[in-house]
């Protein structure tokens, strides 16, 4: 039987903590990153926390009966958006899920008058790209790093409205 799958909007306690250990265990077990990764994701919730703003920040938690399965935030940087912590847990993956949030992130961004958006990820994630450049982002930058744990590449992806 498939699950039946809720979605929240709002950070409750305990989701910056849940979601840092996602991040962290998942990227470590796929891709060998190491703390350092998830000290950054964890900094990174930390600031959204601080600034967040309901009317120009988002968030996109999909539930499995309580347990957080996929997630995406929409990150307001004054005149664009930042894509942030897109990620489907690796037993959910392949349902749809990825799709949707990222369906609910391009309508957010035409909802709230972004005109540009920006998101970084490694060459790892390469389905991830896929999904990105199928919404209309590009990749703008590449740079080399060894800031998690292991030589990586972090790559850059914008997207602009159109007209």
């Amino acid at each position: 039987m498939e699950p039946a799958f809720s979605l929240r909007r709002q950070l409750r306690p305990g989701d910056i903590g849940e979601i840092t250990r996602m991040h962290g265990e998942f990227y470590s077990q796929e891709y060998g990153y190491g703390v350092a990764f998830e000290a950054y994701v964890a900094q990174g919730l930390a600031e959204f926390q601080h600034q967040y703003n309901a009317a120009r920040d988002r968030v996109w938690l999909y539930e499995d009966e309580g347990r957080l399965v996929a997630m995406l935030f929409l990150m307001d940087r004054g005149d664009r958006a930042q894509l942030r912590y897109f990620l489907t847990h690796p037993d959910y993956r392949g349902r749809g899920l990825g799709k949707d949030l990222m369906a609910k992130f391009m309508n957010a961004l035409t909802e709230s008058g972004y005109t540009h958006s920006f998101l970084w990820t490694t060459d790892h994630l390469a389905v991830a790209a896929s999904l990105y450049t199928r919404n209309g982002f590009v990749l703008t930058e590449q740079k080399a790093s060894t800031r998690f744990g292991k030589p990586l590449v972090e790559m850059k992806y914008e997207w602009w409205a159109e007209g």
